[in-house]
């Protein structure tokens, strides 16, 4: 009995670390995405303040990081953009805030697609402690990154989804809706406490993730069938 426990233990912590890896790249990912956005349209406020950094430490942000540890969806760091440096700064800003859930999306098939591939290997050659945890590394991956790219897209402030509402509404509804923006982050607590999103995010993780196993799928077929 207390070898199993004991190997529940490791199992358990070995998890944890996977988790916690997988949420950094997703983080990473994501900010970076949105700093090198901002920066491609004449914006070097991201890179002057050093956000393009692979650096987790300079992305987290403790609440949103224990959110994505713990639930599976959260947020980081906002990245700090100046938009006074776009030629359009309100498609800049629009284009700077879904370059980060975008970059979650794609990173979420490319990991959806290593998975089927690992699964193609282990159906083949039969399975191995490595193998088994790589599994679970890149299917941590896909879930989490899903989850941050939907979840930040929920137009919300300070999520993207609200950053690129604002970005394409009339000048007088977003001079309005600004009035209430500084109470968004503790609405957004409250509602996330509360589990006000639990049913929508779970649903529409589940159909993404079903939908990106499945073109992972596809694409891989189509590999093996080109390669012979």
């Amino acid at each position: 009995m207390s070898e199993f426990l004991n190997h529940l233990d490791v199992h358990g912590i070995a998890e944890l670390f996977l988790r916690i890896a997988a949420v950094f790249v997703c983080i990473i990912i994501h900010e970076v995405s949105h700093g090198y956005a901002a920066y491609r349209l004449g914006d070097p406020t991201a890179k002057d303040r050093h956000r393009l950094s692979l650096n987790p430490v300079r992305h987290i942000d403790p609440v949103g990081l224990l959110m994505m540890v713990v639930a599976g969806f959260g947020w980081a760091k906002p990245v700090p953009v100046n938009p006074k440096h776009f030629k359009n700064p309100k498609s800049g800003m629009a284009i700077t805030a879904l370059a980060g859930p975008l970059s979650n999306f794609v990173l979420a098939f490319f990991a959806a697609l290593i998975c089927n591939m690992l699964l193609g290997i282990g159906t083949a050659a039969g399975t191995s402690a490595l193998l088994y945890w790589l599994f679970r590394f890149f299917t941590m991956l896909t879930a989490l990154s899903i989850g941050l790219g939907i979840f930040n897209l929920i137009p919300f402030p300070p999520l993207d989804g609200y950053k690129i509402l604002s970005a394409v509404l009339p000048e007088h509804l977003y001079f309005k809706l600004m009035q209430y923006e500084r109470y968004g982050m503790l609405v957004l607590l409250a509602l996330v406490f509360f589990g006000r999103f639990d049913r929508f995010l779970m649903a529409a993780i589940q159909f993404v993730w079903s939908a990106m196993m499945s073109a992972s799928e596809f694409v891989n077929i189509l590999m093996i069938s080109l390669l012979g």
